[in-house]
C-alpha cells in the first residue's frame, strides 16, 4: 500500500510539472498590424513584380538579338563559301589559260570603257567693246579635252578648240570658224618620279600654257608676252617631281625635244618666224621642215608649302634650236606663283626670246604679273560679295621691231557656280602701235566641265 501511494504521488507530480511546462511555453496572442506597414509591404511586392516583368522583356529582346546574330553569321558563312568557290574557279581558269599558252587581249566591256574614258574642257562666249570699234560678241569657243586611261601606267589626252570669231573691222560681215588640235599626247608613267610623254605636247615654257589658259585664266584674254614663245610642239618629253625631305617641298622637272618653231614661208625673214609652226611652208606652197634638227628645252621648278593654302613656286625654263636653215631661236622664262591663304594669289612671268634672221638678231621680251583676292575672305554675310573675286594685271611687250606696249587691267570673276563664271575686265593701253585701242571692255561667260 505504501508503494502504490508513492507511485500515485509520483504520477501526480509529473502531471503537475507537465501542466506547468505546457503553461510556460504556450504561444502568445498575435500582434496587431497597422495600415502603414501593410501599405509598405504592398508597395514592395508591386516593385518586385515590375522588376520581374522588366527582366522577362529584357530576356526576350536578348533572345531576339541572339537569333538575328545567328542568322547573320549563317549568311556570312554562306557568302564566304561562295567567295572561296569563286576564287577556286578563277584559279582553275587561270591555270588552264596558262597551260594553253598566250591569248589575244580581249576588248574591255562597255562599263569598263566608260569608266576609263572622260571628257573635260570648257566653253566661252565673249563680248568686246574697244574705243575704236563698235561693241560686239567677238567669239564663241568650245574646247573639249578627251582623256583615256589604257591601264595602270598608260594615259592618252587630246584637246581640241572649236571657235567662231568675228574678225571683220567695225563689225562688218564675216566670221572666222576655226578647228584646232591644241595638244594630243600619250603618257606612260614609268615610276613615281618620271613620266614619258609623246605627241603634240604642251611645252613647259613657264606655266601659263599648261595651267592658266582657257577658263582657268581669271582674265578673259592672254598676257601679251606669251605670244613670244611656242605653246605646243611635236616631240617627246620626260617629266616628273621629286620630294625634298618631309616638308612637302617638291622639285619639278621637264626635259623635252620637239620640232620647234617654223616659218610661214621660205625667205627666212624676221617677219616669217612662226613660233608654233613645227614645219614650214615654202613660197611655192610646198610643206617642208625648214630646219635640220629638233630643238631642245627644259624646265625646273621648286614648290615649297609653308602651311595649308600658303605656298610658293618658282621656275626657270628655256628652249633653244634652229628655226630656219642656220638661224637659231632661243627663249627663256622665269615664273613664280604665291598663295597667301585661300583668298590671295599672286603670279607672273618674265619672258624673253632671241632669233636670228636675214635682217640680223631680234631680241624680244615682256612680262606680266597678276594678283587676285576673293571677297569671301572678308567674312561678310552677303552671298553676291562672297562669290566675287577681284583681279588686277599689268603686262608689257617689246618686240624689237618698233612696237612697245604696256597694259593695265582691272576686273572681276563672279562665281555663279564653282565652274560657271561671269568674268569682266577693263583694259588701259599705252602703245606705240597706232592700231592699238586706248581702252577696252571685255565680258565673258565661261563654263568648265
Amino acid at each position: 500500500m505504501k508503494t502504490n501511494s508513492i507511485k500515485g504521488r509520483r504520477h501526480a507530480g509529473l502531471l503537475a510539472a507537465a501542466g506547468a511546462v505546457a503553461f510556460g511555453f504556450a504561444p502568445s496572442a498575435p500582434a496587431e498590424v497597422n495600415d502603414a506597414d501593410f501599405n509598405a509591404l504592398k508597395e514592395t511586392v508591386r516593385q518586385l513584380s515590375e522588376q520581374v516583368q522588366s527582366l522577362r522583356q529584357t530576356n526576350a529582346v536578348v533572345q531576339q538579338v541572339h537569333t538575328q546574330d545567328v542568322q547573320k553569321m549563317k549568311e556570312l558563312q554562306e557568302k564566304l563559301a561562295q567567295t572561296q568557290q569563286t576564287v577556286q574557279d578563277a584559279a582553275q581558269k587561270s591555270a588552264l589559260v596558262a597551260e594553253s599558252g598566250p591569248t589575244f587581249r580581249q576588248p574591255l566591256d562597255e562599263a569598263t570603257v566608260n569608266h576609263n574614258f572622260q571628257i573635260l574642257g570648257d566653253a566661252e562666249i565673249q563680248y568686246v567693246n574697244a574705243d575704236k570699234q563698235n561693241g560686239s560678241f567677238e567669239l564663241a569657243d568650245f574646247a573639249p579635252i578627251f582623256l583615256y586611261r589604257g591601264g595602270d601606267n598608260i594615259l592618252f589626252e587630246a584637246g581640241f578648240d572649236f571657235g567662231v570669231q568675228n574678225n571683220a573691222p567695225n563689225n562688218g560681215p564675216g566670221y572666222n570658224t576655226t578647228i584646232n588640235l591644241s595638244f594630243a599626247q600619250m603618257d606612260y608613267v614609268m615610276n613615281d618620279y618620271m613620266t614619258f610623254c609623246g605627241g603634240l605636247i604642251l611645252l613647259p615654257l613657264g606655266t601659263y600654257s599648261e595651267r592658266a589658259a582657257g577658263w582657268l585664266n581669271k582674265i578673259p584674254d592672254n598676257p601679251l608676252a606669251v605670244d613670244l614663245i611656242p605653246g605646243a610642239g611635236v616631240g617627246a618629253e620626260l617629266r616628273g617631281g621629286i620630294p625634298l625631305g618631309e616638308s612637302g617641298s617638291i622639285l619639278n622637272y621637264a626635259v623635252y625635244g620637239v620640232n620647234g618653231p617654223g616659218s610661214s614661208d621660205g625667205t627666212g625673214g624676221s617677219s616669217s618666224l612662226d613660233v608654233n609652226g613645227n614645219v614650214g611652208i615654202w613660197s611655192d606652197g610646198t610643206t617642208q621642215n625648214l630646219h635640220r634638227d629638233p630643238v631642245g628645252g627644259a624646265r625646273v621648278g621648286l614648290f615649297t608649302p609653308f602651311k595649308p593654302h600658303y605656298d610658293l613656286e618658282v621656275g626657270l625654263s628655256a628652249l633653244s634650236g634652229q628655226w630656219y636653215d642656220n638661224y637659231l631661236y632661243t627663249a627663256g622664262v622665269v615664273d613664280a606663283a604665291l598663295h597667301l591663304g585661300a583668298n590671295i594669289e599672286v603670279k607672273g612671268e618674265y619672258i624673253l626670246d632671241q632669233y636670228g634672221s636675214t635682217g640680223g638678231t631680234v631680241n624680244q621680251h615682256g612680262w606680266w604679273t597678276q594678283a587676285s583676292y576673293k571677297l569671301s575672305g572678308l567674312n561678310l554675310d552677303m552671298p553676291i560679295i562672297n562669290d566675287t573675286e577681284l583681279v588686277g594685271r599689268y603686262d608689257s611687250l617689246h618686240d624689237d621691231l618698233g612696237i612697245d606696249t604696256q597694259r593695265w587691267t582691272v576686273g572681276y570673276v563672279y562665281y555663279i557656280t564653282s565652274a560657271f563664271l561671269f568674268e569682266g575686265d577693263y583694259e588701259f593701253y599705252h602703245s606705240s602701235d597706232p592700231n592699238q585701242p586706248k581702252t577696252q571692255l571685255i565680258l565673258q561667260m565661261s563654263y568648265g566641265f
